[in-house]
């Protein structure tokens, strides 16, 4: 559950951050305390002629569990895919890129500088700003094709 007024966003090395997936903890247990308390509302207003069989409490208690689980492991995800992009990205400074332009004619240049934004990587080619997205091929700047005689 977010609630956008209270987040705050702050660009970064590793994308785009919030205030609620730094502070998870504060969130989960939020989020848990008011499945519990419609947890214990539901018990508290139930037909006292019917009432609910007791394994469903314990069993939608596993299930919010177990989404909290899967929820933290693909923060962590995006988190290792977000630095791993950001290595990459600083790896290719000094190294000659090829992109295609908006114009679809192909463009090179060597990366002097990489900045990380809220869109991901930008790479500074040229004076050019290039997302890191749009790269089509990497060289070596030294490197030289030498036909074969």
């Amino acid at each position: 559950m977010s609630i956008p007024a209270t987040e705050s966003v702050t660009p970064g090395m590793f994308g785009t951050t919030t205030a609620s997936s730094t502070a998870g903890t504060t969130k989960t247990s939020a989020d848990k305390d008011m499945f519990l308390q419609l947890l214990v509302a539901q018990m508290k207003y139930q037909d006292p002629m019917n009432p609910t069989d007791s394994s469903q409490f314990l069993s939608q208690s596993a299930q919010f569990t177990a989404l909290e689980k899967m929820q933290n492991v693909a923060d962590q995800t995006s988190m290792l895919l977000s630095a791993q992009m950001a290595f990459g990205a600083s790896g290719l400074i000094g190294k000659q890129v090829s992109w295609l332009d908006s114009d679809g004619a192909s463009k090179s240049g060597v990366v002097s500088s990489v900045t990380f934004g809220a869109k991901g990587p930008e790479l500074d080619v040229n004076g050019t700003t290039l997302p890191l997205a749009s790269v089509v091929s990497v060289t070596d700047k030294n490197s030289t094709t030498n036909p074969a005689a």
